[in-house]
């Protein structure tokens, strides 16, 4: 995949969470929500302070979702990032 966001956009992967609550409930796939942390797959030149393979924290509904060779990945701007997982 040859990609590389423009500005301070960022390419990112949902990481999926688990299907299973702490207590073993298994949640069908149709009652889980859309996981709201991804992995930085590729950076805009104008990006501070994220590095490619970092785990970052984001809204919701933030992001436009795209599809490259059959994987989704998201596009979203920096400052659409709350935080990174370390």
């Amino acid at each position: 995949m040859n990609f590389k966001p423009l500005g301070d956009r960022l390419l990112i992967q949902r990481v999926e969470e688990s299907n299973t609550t702490a207590s073993g409930i298994i949640i069908p796939d149709n009652a889980k929500e859309k996981p709201s942390k991804g992995k930085v797959i590729a950076i805009g030149s104008e990006v501070e302070d994220i590095n490619v393979d970092d785990t970052v924290v984001f809204g919701k509904y933030s992001g436009n979702e795209i599809n490259i060779d059959g994987t989704e990945y998201l596009i979203m701007e920096s400052s659409d990032i709350f935080g990174l997982l370390v």
